[in-house]
């Protein structure tokens, strides 16, 4: 594997693919303005037989849209993705959500076509070709993100946006409620269910909606996020954070948080040994990471060195 250097936020989408996402980031990036492939890693001889997937087929691709960074690997069948976590795009014009509307659509599946809707001038809900949600919104937004994941709470869930925001927000420092869209009281909800909200978490924004009705999907691994961090402090920060309130871990630096929410807890330093131009060292950083729940640096640092 050969990872070059990758500009990171501190917290970025991160989509799982079986064997097709190389051909979705491509995909995607013909249709947003401002977007660009940023590095591909592929699958060496080594890691090919370890994983099953095929040599020198695409395992990380880094990639940018309308200036924001996002990941996506190719993995194998084990999760797809679903209308649980959907990309909300503020298109800002007319003939900007018309375009990329029409674009989607293709192969895809319309939840809601392009129309008037009560809460916005003209909005839509599509699923690609690909399997990805996303909502598109002619409306503007102030704020240089255009694009937000935007979480679907269902089920059991429908009534905790506004705890699901709250309980983000007090984990993530510099975060805040940006706006609550509450039920109309006509609907027979407990008082303070919201219907949407919005909020900041370490500058990078997120929606949260709730879903009436049974839906057969949920929250799962094939939509989880990064999040960037400079040291051991940090890691065990936000691993001790998701984890000792309801959360479960995973393998490879992967957990859930209380609601099923993926997420990845992930050093810099990873990132660079994994990138080594040595393949051996970074083949041993790799089998380092891979008996790891919780990141360990000084752990990756001694298999790397050794």
């Amino acid at each position: 594997l050969v990872l070059k250097e990758i500009i990171m936020q501190k917290i970025t989408p991160f989509l799982w693919f079986d064997n097709n996402g190389e051909e979705a980031v491509n995909f995607y990036t013909s249709v947003f303005e401002n977007s660009q492939i940023v590095n591909v890693s592929r699958y060496s001889e080594s890691a090919a037989k370890a994983t099953g997937m095929p040599a020198g087929s695409a395992f990380i691709v880094s990639f940018r849209l309308e200036g924001q960074n996002f990941t996506a690997m190719n993995a194998g069948p084990h999760f797809k993705l679903n209308e649980s976590i959907s990309l909300f795009t503020y298109c800002e014009s007319d003939e900007k959500i018309e375009r990329i509307y029409n674009k989607l659509c293709g192969a895809g599946k319309v939840l809601f076509p392009l129309d008037k809707y009560d809460w916005s001038p003209r909005y839509a809900w599509v699923v690609d070709k690909f399997g990805l949600s996303w909502q598109l919104d002619v409306e503007k937004i102030n704020n240089q993100q255009k694009i937000l994941p935007a979480l679907l709470f269902v089920n059991d869930k429908v009534l905790k946006v506004k705890e699901a925001a709250n309980y983000y927000c007090s984990v993530f420092p510099d975060s805040k409620i940006i706006m609550e869209y509450p039920y109309d009281k006509s609907v027979g909800l407990p008082d303070g269910a919201l219907l949407f909200a919005q909020f900041r978490l370490a500058n990078h924004l997120f929606n949260a909606m709730s879903g009436q009705g049974e839906h057969k999907f949920d929250f799962n691994e094939a939509f989880s996020f990064v999040v960037d961090c400079k040291d051991q402090k940090e890691i065990d920060y936000y691993w001790n954070k998701f984890t000792s309130e309801g959360g479960q871990e995973s393998m490879c630096g992967w957990l859930k948080d209380k609601y099923g929410v993926s997420w990845q807890i992930v050093p810099k330093v990873l990132i660079e040994m994994l990138g080594d131009k040595n393949p051996l060292k970074a083949q041993k950083a790799m089998q380092a990471m891979f008996q790891m729940k919780k990141i360990i640096i000084k752990d990756l640092e001694k298999a790397y060195n050794n």
